[in-house]
């Protein structure tokens, strides 16, 4: 026999054996997606713990991914696990505004909002059912509740106060910006048991042109009526915007309530 038969006979026995071997392997490995389904149930429910979801909800005629850069402000390690929506509101007509066309999550009547402006109930109930349809969506997806945040500026602070009274569950906490109670009384008739245990934290700049500082003012007493805590903070001099100390303040608001969820799972 030539070398070179020599060399293809070996090297067709090394191919063989080769194939044999990956053969044996594959045997031998899991299928997919085992190993995943190997973890140790308390290792995956206390991950599962430990993640968290911010919801951000803009203001009138505002965008989603314009206020992304919010998330900066949360650098601690316990935003290290955290999933962060910030969705846009659909385009409709605004009174307020002469019926212009802009995002806006219901309609406004009137602007500056005061602690007596007519409000649109229907328009915010409708647009309430879209969130909670956010929030059902990570709640499906293993996030609990209690590490859920919903948190809003101007409409989207409105909106959010509304979101979470009206959520069934106990949500982390709702966070209202520059907002006001967008609905009458007669809706905490539908406010669960569960729902009152959430804390709200509601932060209001005693200069604002906008909504009032009268129309903030109004939530604090409106929530308690309801059976809701509130922090109420109020920034002198600060117009109808978002502050840097509001977000500092906002973050170690979330964290503290993340350390109680965590504690009390433990």
């Amino acid at each position: 026999m030539s070398s070179r038969l020599r060399f293809l006979f070996s090297l067709a026995a090394a191919i063989a054996a080769a194939s044999l071997l990956a053969a044996a392997l594959r045997r031998r490995a899991p299928p997919s997606g085992l190993a995943a389904r190997l973890v140790p149930a308390p290792m995956a429910a206390a991950a599962a713990r430990n993640r968290s979801f911010v919801l951000w909800l803009h203001g009138l005629g505002d965008s989603g991914p314009a206020n992304e850069p919010i998330r900066n402000f949360f650098s601690a390690p316990e935003f290290r696990l955290t999933k962060w929506a910030f969705p846009s509101a659909p385009n409709s007509p605004v009174s307020c505004n002469h019926g212009a066309v802009m995002p806006s999550w219901f309609d406004i009547h009137e602007l500056p909002m005061s602690s007596g402006s007519p409000q649109d109930d229907s328009g915010v109930l409708k647009a309430v059912e879209n969130v909670h349809a956010m929030i059902d969506k990570e709640v499906a997806d293993g996030i609990p509740p209690e590490n859920i945040f919903v948190c809003g500026f101007s409409q989207g602070g409105a909106l959010t106060l509304a979101s979470v009274l009206l959520y069934p569950k106990t949500l982390g906490g709702g966070a209202v910006f520059s907002g006001w109670v967008p609905f009458g009384s007669s809706v905490t008739e539908r406010i669960s048991p569960e729902a009152r245990k959430t804390p709200i934290l509601w932060s209001h700049g005693i200069a604002d042109n906008v909504v009032l500082f009268e129309a903030g003012q109004a939530g604090p007493p409106f929530l308690q009526n309801a059976g809701f805590s509130c922090e109420f903070k109020a920034y002198p001099g600060l117009g109808h915007s978002i502050s840097k100390e509001e977000l500092y303040s906002l973050e170690s608001w979330i964290k503290n309530h993340l350390k109680a969820s965590q504690e009390k799972e433990n």
